[in-house]
């Protein structure tokens, strides 16, 4: 048993990271149907961020205070089992279809759906699947330097986007309600023992609340320089004030809403099977 007594910091994979925990609750006035659910996932590219989420399973070994190596090569298989993007993809229709109204589904679709929505649905896929997010972070960074030293009015258009995505400022709570239910349930199968009740850990988490939150910002805006280099100053513009409309800011909440309940349901199976790994991979 492994025990636990410092919190290491999560970052999440993705331009989605910035997102909410908690899941809408009770129904639309119109929610939309299955097969509406399923085109709007691939016309906003939200498939394949779901998808990307099988990425961020290398952060849990981190969290432990371990290297994946340690668990054996019995690892890569259980995460496989564990982040299926089948079950992944089935669990973000199931909630969809009861929490996603018409209209805001129709609104996001037919934006995402034009020439521009559709390349930067491209660029946002690519970048969902780099796995060394090294390299993004250190591009995007070099690319923020760069509008810095010019005074750029695309770096304000950029932390613009940023506001959009998260604009209840409520991402730092989400990346640490994934950690918190993921020592949760290691600690709870038996796999780490921690120092710290779950009352500490929280506290903890809020002593790290401030670097943690800049970490993100800072992450976030690297990977949107990257990511959108291609485009115009107008475009991103563009893209910035479709983003900042009320259902699209709807859209947004439920979406991240989804991917991050999707991500802590799965590192918490995760937690609840890693003693499968056997005495060979002893942790």
């Amino acid at each position: 048993m492994k025990k636990i007594t410092s919190l290491p910091a999560l970052m999440m994979h993705g331009l989605l990271a910035v997102v909410f925990v908690s899941l809408f609750t009770g129904s639309s006035a119109k929610a939309a149907e299955r097969n509406q659910i399923e085109a709007f996932l691939e016309v906003t590219g939200f498939d394949v961020a779901l998808d990307s989420i099988a990425l961020s399973a290398s952060s849990a070994p981190d969290m432990l205070g371990l290297e994946p190596g340690e668990f054996g090569a019995s690892w890569g298989r259980l995460s496989q089992q564990v982040f299926d993007t089948d079950v992944m993809h089935d669990l973000a229709l199931q909630i969809l279809t009861e929490t996603l109204d018409e209209d805001a589904l129709q609104h996001a679709a037919e934006f995402y759906a034009s020439d521009l929505g559709q390349r930067l649905v491209a660029v946002e896929n690519a970048s969902h699947l780099v796995e060394e997010d090294d390299v993004i972070q250190t591009a995007g960074r070099r690319i923020i330097s760069d509008l810095v030293r010019e005074g750029s009015e695309r770096l304000v258009t950029l932390k613009r986007m940023g506001a959009a995505i998260d604009a209840a400022g409520t991402g730092v709570k989400a990346v640490q309600q994934i950690q918190l239910r993921f020592l949760m349930a290691a600690r709870d199968a038996g796999v780490v023992e921690l120092d710290l009740d779950e009352e500490g850990l929280r506290a903890l988490m809020k002593e790290q609340e401030g670097d943690m939150r800049l970490a993100l910002q800072s992450s976030a805006l690297a990977g949107s320089a990257y990511t959108y280099q291609s485009f115009t100053d107008d475009e991103l513009l563009d893209y910035v004030e479709a983003l900042e409309e009320p259902l699209m800011q709807t859209v947004y909440e439920l979406l991240n809403a989804v991917q991050y309940e999707i991500t802590a349901n799965r590192f918490e199976l995760l937690a609840s099977r890693l003693l499968e790994l056997g005495n060979g991979q002893d942790i």
